[in-house]
This record gives C-alpha cells, structure tokens and sequence, in this order.
C-alpha cells in the first residue's frame, strides 16, 4: 500500500480518535470541504484500509419526505440541498430505502370558464432575462456582483437566505502565517490568506460553509482551491450562520510563487452562477 499523502494522514489520524464520526464533523475539524472529505475517504476506503465510508437515514421519514415532495410536484430526483451526515466507521450496513413508489405529480385538468383577457403589457428582452419585464409592476434593484478589497457585496445561498459577503483582507505572500502555524511551504509555493465575512440578512438559516467554494483566479484563468489546513491566529469559517448574525472566518491558499493573483471569486456552488460574487485584486 501507498503511504498516503499528508491530507489523508490528517483525515486518518482524526478519523482514529473516535473511530466513528460524521464526514462534516471530520472535515469542519480539519478546515476541508466535506465532499473532499468524502471523496478522500471513498478513495482510501478502496485501497484497502480497514474503514467504510456510509450513511445513515430514518427510512420511514425519507420516504415521508418523498412522498410530499411528490405529492406537491417540486421533487427533482436530485439530492436536497443545505447540510447532510455522513458516518464513516469499521464495516457497517446501510440504512435506507432502495425504492419509493411515487404518486401522480400532475393532477387532472378540470374545466374553467373563460376569464377576459387583460390589456397586453410592454416587455423588453427575450424571456427569462433581466430584461423581460412588466411595465405595470416595480422593478428589483439590481446588486452588485463584482468589487474591490473592502466591498460588501450580496448573493442569495442555496436555501434562500439573503447574504452580505464582505472581503476583509487578503494577504498576499502570507508564508509567514502559513508557517508560523507549523505547517511547511515546498520549495516555490507561497501561502496566501483571504479574510471574508458573511452576514445573513434574512429570516432564513444559512447552513452551508461560507467559503466552501471561495476561489483564487489567475491571469491565466485558472482557479487555486483552498488548502485544507486552518491557522489559529487566522481562525477559519464555521459552518453556517443564522439570521442576523455575521460569521468571520480565514480561508488559506497554496499556490506558485510566481502565480499572479487577479480575482477573489465566491460562489454557492462549484460552477459560477448568477450568484458568483467577484473582487479584483489590485497589486
């Protein structure tokens, strides 16, 4: 067997501790993203190692929340969004139904009488665009998606909560913080730390890593990935934030030394959308 690398040490020696732990819980501890937590772990389950990576379910209420979400036809067949548990453990069975009998999404057509037609509205743009519009209602004030170091701007997460990211500070070589957490820089790698803040300005739960997808861009165009380690005099994010309240936290980044740095990037998801947040880095 291949000795594994650092990041799968760390994730083993954790994993270790308790024998039996949450992926998330395991990847918050660790300051990683969950699904590369996961992913890790399904890889060095595979390669031999004496671990299984599972889930576990109240069978009963997924099929309850099936049915519902069947029954009002909003149910996509794809995985909910907002947070999930995964066990890892010595070799264990998995919980959970295999089928779900579905009712009919699309109720029978019933007869109406016919309503007079309003008088036709103004529109502009094709549909679904920002310019498709009715003259007769008000329109959104537009929020702002690009900026600078300092800038708040806003996005809405996966679950519906409004929220104000602002880009505190990005430090830019940060080695000596890299390495004063005793962690050790490889020859032409620097270190750079982005400090973020996040506040949810809404009546909903924010229940995701707020830099779980937060990304360096290049000149070149490409993207740098955090680095799955946590500094403590630069504490890292915590999972989610509440309505209200604002969540600070340090996102750390290995790259070349002589990569040039041009955007923070910020997104919901792993692939940009119309929620991608981005702040120009200026030397």
């Amino acid at each position: 067997m291949v000795a594994p690398d650092p990041v799968d040490a760390r994730l083993l020696a954790v994993l270790a501790e308790s024998g039996r732990a949450a992926v998330h819980e395991i990847a918050q501890r660790l300051g990683m993203d969950p699904r590369e937590a996961a992913m890790r772990l399904i890889t060095l389950s595979g390669s031999g190692l004496p671990l299984l990576v599972g889930v576990e379910c109240d069978p009963n209420g997924i099929r309850r929340a099936l049915a519902n979400a069947a029954a009002y036809g909003n149910y996509l067949g794809g995985p909910p969004s907002g947070p999930y548990s995964v066990h890892q453990s010595g070799p264990h069975h998995v919980s959970g139904p295999h089928q779900v009998p579905y009712p009919p999404q699309n109720p029978p057509s019933q007869p109406f009488p016919a309503q007079p037609q309003p008088a036709p509205q103004a529109t502009w743009g094709p549909p679904q665009s920002a310019g498709w519009v009715r003259a007769d209602q008000p329109q959104p004030k537009p929020f702002s998606r690009t900026g600078k170091i300092g800038s708040t701007l806003e996005a809405d997460s996966l679950e519906g909560a409004r929220l104000s990211i602002q880009l505190v500070e990005v430090v830019d070589p940060a080695d000596f913080l890299f390495t004063a957490a005793g962690y050790k820089l490889a020859e032409g790698e620097r270190a750079v730390v982005v400090h973020t803040e996040v506040t949810n300005t809404s009546q909903l739960p924010y229940t995701s890593l707020p830099d779980m997808y937060l990304v360096l861009v290049t000149k070149t165009g490409e993207t740098v990935t955090k680095a799955p380690v946590s500094l403590s005099s630069r504490p890292a994010h915590k999972l989610g934030a509440q309505p209200g309240e604002t969540a600070g936290g340090h996102t750390v980044f290995v790259l070349p030394d002589t990569t040039e740095v041009i955007q923070v990037r910020w997104s919901v998801r792993p692939e940009v959308d119309i929620n991608t947040l981005v702040w120009t880095v200026e030397d």
